[in-house]
């Protein structure tokens, strides 16, 4: 029951993004939807409600805010995260990102494992950064973190 069984990403007032972009987001809430870990810790001496969770994500007023229901549609928990700690690392994600997609129709095989080699090892970043903000405020795994790093980056273009 540790789990996001719905996620809605707030894109409204967002600019248009490129094909490749509209395809990772895709990718990212399909697989997210299929296998994730996601659990919210007591907090203040209480638990929590039970999973499985909805999410919205959405940017308000340059901050990340996870608001989060039960399945049910009964309120969870809601927390801001401030964007400071992932500005460095989005931006390096869609400087590697353009380099790939560029990559991929125009170089070799070797040279396109070494840019995804790196890309990975960005996204891994972006997935450790976003597992530290959590904190104390939910639990993901390293793949929900990864798949969710991916849907932040993706809300972060317009802000």
């Amino acid at each position: 029951m540790s789990r996001i069984c719905h996620i809605e990403l707030d894109e409204r007032g967002l600019p248009e993004v490129a094909p490749e972009i509209a395809q990772e987001r895709q990718v990212a809430l399909f697989d997210l939807l299929e296998d994730n870990f996601f659990e919210l810790p007591a907090r203040d001496g209480r638990a929590m409600p039970d999973g499985p969770y909805r999410l919205e994500l959405c940017i308000r007023e340059r901050r990340l805010v996870f608001d989060i229901r039960t399945k049910g549609d009964a309120e969870a928990a809601e927390f801001h995260l401030s964007l400071g700690p992932f500005r460095q690392v989005v931006k390096d994600y869609f400087q590697i990102c353009e380099s790939y997609f560029d990559a991929v129709k125009t170089a070799g095989p070797g040279q396109i494992e070494t840019i995804d080699m790196a890309r990975r090892g960005i996204h891994n970043e972006g997935a450790r950064v976003l597992q530290e903000r959590l904190e104390g405020k939910a639990v993901v795994d390293i793949d929900t973190a990864r798949r969710l790093f991916t849907l932040i980056c993706v809300l972060s273009i317009g802000s």
